[in-house]
């Protein structure tokens, strides 16, 4: 059974942000269950809305019809609304994730939403800079981690310039892979090293 990973969009979502964690999760290609996953899109009403690449994107649901019991993770991009307060609407809904058990995954401006909201002031988690959240509110700056990503308690945070390492941890979180094909995939895409390809199609051999 297909089970959806739902990604937030919004005017100026930040495209370079989540292009590696959506376009390997639709990709049966190394998959520990190839086809377990695909990844919907959930606005904040069914409008398009216009990335910060000039991409046009229909939701295919509105954030009123989104359920935890119905995902099996939020993904939430940054983007410019989260650094004038926009989109709060998405962090309470991620509140709803993270009490229901269902990961959440947030990078950059999305970090900032989520210590808004109050969901960084006891758990571990990164941004852009421990600035950066204490700006919106964080009460948890003792637990600042200084890398590109970080997981705890089912929510994953990363900086905006580490979409990488953001994926792997989403891809984690979701057992994508197998750990060895996961460690391969990183060195391929995070680290630049060509053998990681070889090994991946030594996986799928």
């Amino acid at each position: 059974m297909t089970k959806h990973v739902h990604m937030a969009v919004y005017d100026t979502l930040a495209d370079w942000e989540v292009g590696h964690a959506t376009a390997h999760i639709n990709s049966d290609d190394w998959q520990r269950e190839p086809g377990r996953y695909r990844v919907r899109t959930v606005g904040s009403s069914a409008e398009p809305v216009r990335t910060k690449g000039g991409m046009t994107i229909t939701p295919d649901l509105a954030l009123d019809e989104l359920s935890p019991d119905d995902s099996a993770m939020l993904i939430l991009p940054g983007a410019d609304a989260w650094l004038s307060g926009g989109n709060a609407a998405f962090a309470k809904k991620a509140r709803q994730f993270l009490d229901a058990g269902v990961p959440v995954a947030a990078i950059c401006g999305a970090t900032g939403g989520l210590a808004a909201e109050g969901l960084l002031d006891d758990r571990r988690h990164t941004s852009n800079a421990p600035e950066f959240v204490a700006a919106f509110g964080s009460k948890g700056a003792d637990l600042y981690c200084d890398v590109p990503a970080v997981t705890d308690r089912g929510l994953i945070t990363a900086s905006g310039t580490r979409p990488v390492d953001f994926a792997r941890e989403v891809f984690a979180a979701l057992e994508l892979y197998t750990p060895e094909a996961l460690a391969s995939w990183f060195k391929l895409y995070g680290l630049g090293d060509p053998s990681g390809y070889f090994e991946l199609m030594g996986e799928a051999a």
